[in-house]
């Protein structure tokens, strides 16, 4: 698959529907996908095969007898809702810097292109993806100066054209707050999520008392798939800086200066026990656990994020 998007041209559009409707109409062109699990089905009838429509589903028998080649068609019994979670606290706004420390060319005020703004990107396809599947899909947002702006961050869950452009309407208007909110201030709206449902949390996992760790415990269900989706970027992977450098913590706003070169191995050693940690624990609960760094182009992400899934061949 080749790359079609890149970040820097996300950045430059500006146009969420056309980036969402952009990058998902290439999985929907000649691949029959599903970004759901446990789906109830039940046969229902036989239709003439098609390119695109996978091998498994072809009923080898009937090709024995007819010499042609059918597939099963099949009804759903039950529904499934999709949710997608965004954590939105300030750590979210982090974008990728170049080796010597200052932010890539391209990367100016006007064309920011940070973790939240993937993060929403991505939330916009998989929904366009959902909405064109017949499923239900919803949208909760997640940082401390949201949780009773229920209006602007909380999308319920319905299907259709005019309600993935209300959802979009949403993530437009979402800013970051400051931290991730506590559990008891979002039971409320976690309420909403009562039936079996795929649920995609989209965040940097950065969390300072197990408190995202924690919510996902709580959401996980044997009826509910979890996937926490965690957003990092090239120079927090490869940690890429020169000289004397300047961190800002962007939750706490505590600032340390340090010598880049002598911090890098500690950095990279902690930075792999933490990961290898998170993955343990998130594992332990039942959660499936997919980095994306934001400096991928987003369609070559999703589409390696499903074929890990299982759901492209």
């Amino acid at each position: 698959m080749e790359c079609q998007i890149d970040p820097k041209t996300l950045a430059k559009i500006k146009d969420m529907p056309l980036i969402a409707r952009t990058v998902a109409e290439g999985f929907l062109h000649g691949n029959q996908l599903s970004i759901q699990r446990g789906v109830g089905i039940e046969f229902n009838q036989y239709r003439s095969y098609e390119p695109g429509d996978e091998l498994s589903r072809i009923d080898w028998k009937l090709f024995a007898r007819s010499d042609r080649y059918f597939v099963r068609e099949a009804e759903r019994e039950s529904e499934i809702d999709v949710w997608f979670l965004l954590d939105a606290s300030r750590s979210m706004l982090q974008k990728s810097e170049s080796s010597n420390g200052t932010s890539l060319a391209w990367n100016k005020r006007d064309l920011a292109w940070n973790k939240l703004d993937y993060a929403k990107h991505m939330i916009a396809c998989f929904s366009y993806l959902a909405q064109k599947q017949g499923d239900n899909f919803g949208f909760i947002c997640l940082s401390d100066n949201t949780v009773h702006s229920t209006n602007q961050t909380f999308v319920h869950s319905a299907n259709g054209e005019s309600h993935w452009r209300r959802l979009l309407l949403t993530l437009n208007n979402i800013e970051a707050g400051k931290l991730f909110p506590p559990i008891e201030l979002i039971k409320q709206r976690l309420c909403n999520i009562s039936k079996p449902s795929m649920i995609f949390l989209l965040s940097d996992l950065n969390q300072s008392n197990n408190e995202i760790t924690q919510l996902l415990a709580q959401i996980n269900s044997s009826k509910s798939e979890v996937v926490a989706m965690q957003l990092s970027c090239n120079s927090e992977q490869n940690f890429d800086y020169k000289g004397t450098v300047r961190f800002k913590d962007l939750e706490t706003q505590e600032e340390i200066l340090l010598s880049a070169d002598n911090a890098k191995v500690s950095y990279l050693e902690r930075l792999h026990d933490y990961q290898d940690e998170l993955h343990k624990k998130l594992r332990t609960i039942g959660v499936y656990h997919h980095q994306f760094n934001i400096d991928d182009a987003m369609d070559i992400a999703l589409h390696n994020y499903l074929i890990h899934r299982g759901h492209l061949a």
